[in-house]
């Protein structure tokens, strides 16, 4: 099993890292390909495993200190009758003070902060090769990623991506969640995603972190956020993707939306 460490200690570090460009001829294009073809082999196969993602955002005065407002939420992706489903497990009053989520906030949660970039979408951006770099003893290449033209209503990643140079897949993502919206009222954190080797062929992603602050027209907000993605499962069923709420299995109903940021 292949793995990246990951802690406070660890992203200081990769932050931190010196690009090792130039001491070996590349062909970015060629692992463009090879790596968006793996990154579509790893999106289906991720489709077919259950597991529990465990979010938590806090609000921090700009010491770093937390100020109050948080959420949380623990929800299980598993199967019901082989329909993909979301179940939430634990999800205290959202006291949030000072901020709102929205919609694109779900939206990155699910799509842009676990970032993969498959064959049908690098067309959707301009990707640039940086060099090569190591995270721990596991060698990348690194590329910058910010997409093309933006549609409304759809969210994009821009940043950076590691790609594991052995199994042509993400390893980790440093960026943020960008799309046509009104950026007065709505800011989104910069964000990194560790992925580790769950089943000996496919990187997952396991955590996300960010510590950020957010500009809004009338104020600043500094916020940390946590995603944890743990226990995977694949699921041996015959297997249904169904998106678009939250299943609550005591009312069979669909959770609203979240409110719009302040």
């Amino acid at each position: 099993m292949r793995t990246l460490i990951v802690g406070a200690a660890m992203a200081a570090m990769c932050v931190g890292m010196q690009p090792a460009a130039n001491q070996d001829q590349v062909d970015p294009q060629q692992i463009i390909q090879k790596f968006s073809a793996k990154e579509a082999e790893f999106r289906e196969a991720r489709n077919n495993y259950t597991y529990r993602q465990t979010v938590k955002m806090e609000e921090l005065d700009m010491g770093g200190n937390p100020s109050g407002g948080k959420w949380e939420e623990v929800d299980d992706i598993y199967f019901l009758n082989d329909k993909r489903a979301e179940k939430v497990v634990y999800a205290p009053v959202i006291s949030l003070q000072h901020i709102g989520l929205t919609p694109e906030d779900v939206a990155d949660l699910r799509d842009v902060q676990p970032f993969v970039l498959t064959t049908s979408e690098i067309a959707e951006y301009n990707i640039n090769y940086l060099g090569r770099e190591k995270l721990d003893e596991i060698g990348c290449y690194t590329f910058s990623v910010k997409p093309k033209k933006m549609v409304k209503g759809k969210r994009y990643f821009e940043g950076q991506v590691w790609v594991d140079d052995r199994d042509y897949q993400i390893v980790k993502s440093y960026g943020k969640g960008v799309g046509l919206v009104d950026a007065k009222t709505n800011q989104f954190p910069k964000f990194e995603t560790y992925r580790e080797q769950i089943d000996g062929k496919y990187w997952f992603p396991t955590y996300t972190h960010a510590d950020d602050t957010l500009h809004f027209k009338d104020m600043d907000q500094r916020i940390r956020m946590t995603v944890k993605y743990q226990d995977y499962k694949k699921y041996e069923g015959k297997s249904t993707i169904r998106f678009g709420g939250v299943v609550d299995d005591k009312k069979g109903t669909t959770a609203p939306p979240p409110t719009k940021k302040q």
